[in-house]
């Protein structure tokens, strides 16, 4: 039976298996500093990069497919097969009514941080570039309701554009990004003009800049040891996507938009809420310095208007789509993290959109991604 209500999912994590950078990159080369699973002396597994634990010591991210979704797998072999295998991810997306799934890391990091953090660019490159072949090869491969997204490496930019140049050119749709890379290693400030190429590249080619909350830890206070991990792991679902703001105060505040006019910026697990509470402070704050005599073409909510689109798969969608704008909005199920809505999001999507008309729906649910990813 066909779903009450079509979904795009825009924002989605493939768990990428312990073979796909062992099976791509040089042993003789790199030996055990790529990516690679490593057993305890107590048999759990865990995830190891260049000497940096992955992943808080998880062996994969899965929680919304596991019998308790507090409780990540500890070993590969608990991994649920939907997590990492196309065919099985395509049956949990239909029991959903996800007709489109678009695509983010989970071991590459939340948005291609993991490898931001490398302080060997040649290892980087390596990393990111067996990634985004994998991606292609065996998820967008099998089926062309998978929406691939290409990782970069952060510094230098003419090796991000690059990398982007060649990750478009095998079929990704979107540019995954770490929003605060200068957080990760020593590079240049986000907002200054030595990242204007690689906004630029992403006009020309028409694809979106996806920024995923959650990236940047050091934009959420850390979670006390203490705290029994349930809780825990709920403070730091709820932090993520507030975390956003700061991020969204970067780009309308620091003119990246005003010289990059055709740049679309997603902001992944963003959620709604905090929104409109912003952008109106935002504005309050342009009008009462006189921003507009800085040289700013636009307030900070017009520039959002016309750029920005944040991602929701919680939120009740009627007290904040007059002032974000259906337009502006995306949905997803977060599979297969603990915090998705699988497998109630067709319940979810019907709480959460009582008092939004058929049109805003479809806006949000279907045409806006759409649109954003040429489907």
């Amino acid at each position: 039976m066909a779903p009450r209500y079509p979904l795009i999912s825009t924002d989605d994590h493939v768990q990428e298996p312990p073979d796909l950078w062992s099976s791509r990159l040089s042993k003789k080369r790199w030996g055990d500093r790529v990516p690679h699973l490593e057993r305890s002396a107590k048999g759990a597994e865990r995830w190891m990069v260049d000497g940096q634990v992955l992943l808080d010591g998880h062996s994969a991210r899965a929680g919304a497919l596991m019998p308790d979704r507090n409780v990540e797998p500890a070993r590969w072999d608990e991994v649920p097969p939907a997590a990492y295998q196309p065919a099985e991810r395509l049956k949990v997306m239909d029991t959903a009514g996800v007709s489109y799934s678009v695509l983010f890391p989970t071991v590459a990091g939340m948005a291609g941080e993991t490898f931001g953090r490398l302080k060997d660019p040649e290892l980087e490159v390596a990393c990111v570039q067996a990634y985004n072949d994998w991606l292609i090869e065996e998820w967008a491969a099998a089926s062309d309701r998978f929406v691939p997204q290409c990782i970069v490496p952060i510094w230098p930019p003419e090796a991000t554009v690059a990398e982007i140049r060649r990750a478009v050119d095998m079929g990704h749709r979107g540019v995954v990004f770490p929003a605060v890379p200068m957080d990760l290693r020593d590079v240049p400030h986000v907002a200054g003009p030595e990242y204007d190429p690689v906004w630029a590249v992403c006009e020309e080619l028409d694809v979106p800049l996806c920024l995923h909350a959650g990236s940047a830890p050091g934009l959420q206070y850390p979670v006390s040891p203490a705290m029994a991990p349930a809780l825990a792991g709920a403070l730091d679902a709820v932090t993520k996507p507030v975390s956003s703001v700061f991020v969204l105060s970067l780009l309308l505040f620091s003119r990246m938009l005003i010289r990059h006019p055709k740049l679309r910026v997603v902001f992944a697990e963003s959620a709604l809420s905090w929104s409109m509470l912003f952008l109106e402070w935002a504005d309050h704050q342009f009008e009462h310095d006189g921003l507009e005599r800085e040289g700013y073409e636009l307030t900070p909510s017009q520039m959002f208007h016309r750029q920005c689109y944040l991602n929701a798969w919680f939120d009740k969608v009627a007290p904040f789509a007059p002032y974000v704008g259906t337009d502006r909005v995306l949905w997803s199920t977060n599979l297969p993290l603990a915090t998705s809505t699988w497998p109630g999001t067709q319940e979810t999507i019907e709480h959460c959109f009582r008092g939004v008309s058929e049109e805003d729906t479809k806006l949000v649910l279907w045409e806006n991604a759409a649109s954003l990813y040429r489907l």
